[in-house]
């Protein structure tokens, strides 16, 4: 019952219209029942009766009906298939806005195929429910009833005859849903685990080409698709065992019908005419008892769907607010690192982090992959929340600040590029896109990209693919850079931007950024000595720890890592002292 009051949560603000949907079949229900009531009258009345002057007025009655039937049952449907349009609408407006609330960690544990499946597959079969399963359910159950209460008027014996089936029919339906149940959920994850197959291997083409690894991919699909044809023939089973039987015993009825009428046609205790209605009424009762198998399908797959979109929806967002304070435009961008400790999934990330930057200084992070120092930026961003410590921006923690105006401030130019099917203006102008066309200019060149922008076919207007297909690694740094720099952030953070770019490219990058940097607090991941050694102070992070701090002076005083790293990249410093 749970599925069912999820959706009436949705279908509440169309009540009205729903409501007179159904009593729109209710009525075609009614109607239903009159033409094999009038064929009666014609065989007593007209062929057996010789009544011939109400034939004509019987056939308009029954051509009048069948009209008036064609246009109820035309407008329900039209009635019922729009309010599932709109349901539906709001359903992927509601996954689509919970997906975009949801933390980092969320997608790092969900397929993306899953994901995918949700919001394609599972709504359709909500929307199908909604627009065919209900008013079907509702129709065929208003059909029975009325057809036996019409044939108990007719002849109370014969329809006993007919109706002691159906218990029969109930406990089998019966049987068959809690059999097919499982079956739906067990396919709606063999699709979600094609899907994840499918999804990454279009996102992931280029590495199989380059690998050569199509066979190995065309083998891990036909798994995958196989073990969906497996579950799919399962439930298939399952009708096997059950609807055949449900469609047999429905054809008993009319079995039942013909013998028994007939015998009682042949001893007068019933006449033809009375026969010919019951005969027009039979469908009314084995239609229901043929689609009863088909319904319950159809309803398990609802159950199945809506449970995975309940689950979405229902999923806790971590990283939330506790005081929702306002961050005026103002912000200076003082940040304080105070004991702070991350773990992920029971291993500690960053351990006992501390330090303190004041607007307009910059601060650069080194250390070797795997040291904790993309997650030491994704925690001021709020992308994960600290294990212990805090983080203060001026002066206030940052868990009490509302969560999209501290990230409105902040802007980002990822390690992990992302680039959408877009202009490659469109791309640049993303976080701000009331931005003129000189500031897009603007920040393309101090971020190095103008010039291979315009000698794109169509420059600016240029079209990218996906994820920035058909662009060098270089390049999407350079559009990623200036995406970051037009959003002119009180809190600027580079995740090592420059690192497919060449050492000339990257110091006329570093040369425009220096004056970016003032009036704003800037963090600068890398790997290149290059790119850290102007800022105010450097953190050397190791086994998330920090291991060495100071300015490019003082580290390499200290002979430590920074030192080691400044000797493989541009020789030892006893031979070169001079130009330090």
């Amino acid at each position: 019952m749970g599925s069912l009051k999820w959706i009436w949560g949705y279908l509440k603000r169309y009540k009205l219209k729903y409501f007179i949907a159904l009593f729109m079949v209710l009525i075609a229900s009614a109607l239903n029942m009159i033409n094999p009531f009038l064929s009666g009258k014609i065989v007593d009345q007209v062929i057996g009766g010789g009544d011939k002057k109400i034939l004509i007025s019987i056939l308009l009655m029954m051509i009048g009906v069948s009209v008036i039937k064609v246009i109820d049952r035309y407008i329900f449907q039209m009635i019922f298939e729009f309010v599932s349009q709109d349901v539906i609408f709001k359903i992927r407006e509601d996954l689509y806005q919970k997906l975009l609330k949801m933390d980092f960690e969320y997608y790092n544990n969900t397929r993306t195929g899953d994901l995918m499946a949700r919001m394609t597959g599972d709504t359709d079969a909500i929307r199908h429910f909604v627009a065919w399963v209900v008013y079907n359910v509702f129709e065929n159950l208003t059909l029975f009833i009325f057809a036996v209460v019409m044939m108990f008027t007719v002849n109370v014996k014969l329809t006993v005859a007919l109706i002691l089936i159906t218990p029969i029919i109930g406990f089998l339906a019966t049987r068959m849903t809690k059999e097919v149940g499982p079956t739906f959920y067990a396919i709606r994850e063999s699709f979600s685990k094609l899907n994840s197959v499918v999804q990454e291997n279009i996102s992931g083409n280029r590495v199989v080409k380059a690998f050569a690894k199509e066979r190995y991919e065309i083998e891990k699909f036909n798994r995958a698709n196989d073990d969906y044809k497996v579950k799919n023939l399962k439930s298939a089973k399952v009708w096997e065992k059950y609807l055949p039987v449900l469609d047999s015993l429905a054809g008993v009825l009319s079995v039942i019908m013909m013998l028994v009428g007939g015998i009682m046609v042949a001893h007068g205790t019933m006449t033809m005419g009375d026969l010919v209605v019951f005969n027009g009424f039979i469908w009314a009762l084995n239609n229901p008892m043929r689609m009863a198998g088909w319904l319950i399908n159809d309803f398990e797959r609802y159950v199945a769907s809506t449970y995975k979109i309940r689950d979405l929806l229902n999923a806790e967002v971590k990283i939330k607010s506790q005081n929702e304070k306002q961050i005026v435009e103002g912000i200076r961008g003082d940040i304080k690192f105070e004991n702070v400790s991350f773990s992920y999934e029971n291993e500690e990330i960053l351990n006992d982090i501390s330090f303190e930057i004041k607007s307009g200084q910059t601060i650069g992070i080194l250390g070797p992959t795997g040291a904790g120092k993309s997650t030491l930026v994704n925690l001021i961003c709020r992308f994960y929340d600290v294990t212990k410590g805090k983080i203060e921006i001026d002066g206030v923690d940052i868990r009490k600040l509302d969560i999209i105006k501290l990230r409105d401030r902040i802007a980002v130019a990822m390690q992990d590029i992302f680039l959408f099917s877009d202009t490659i203006e469109g791309n640049i102008a993303y976080g701000r896109p009331e931005a003129t066309f000189e500031q897009v200019q603007r920040v393309a060149n101090v971020a190095g990209a103008h010039e291979f922008i315009v000698n794109m076919p169509e420059g600016y207007d240029t079209i990218i693919g996906e994820r920035g297909v058909g662009l060098s690694g270089g390049q999407k740094q350079r559009i990623a850079l200036a995406r970051a720099l037009l959003k002119n952030p009180s809190i600027l953070i580079l995740d090592d931007t420059t690192s497919s770019v060449d050492m000339e490219t990257e110091l006329k990058i570093h040369k425009e950024l220096r004056s970016i940097y003032k009036n704003r607090t800037n963090f600068i991941i890398a790997h290149r000595i290059s790119s850290v050694k102007n800022a105010d102070i450097i953190l050397v992070l190791d086994d998330g720890k920090v291991i060495e701090r100071g300015t490019h002076e003082e580290l390499l005083k200290k002979r430590g890592y920074y030192y080691s790293v400044y000797a493989n990249q541009f020789g030892d410093f006893d031979v070169i002292r001079g130009a330090v």
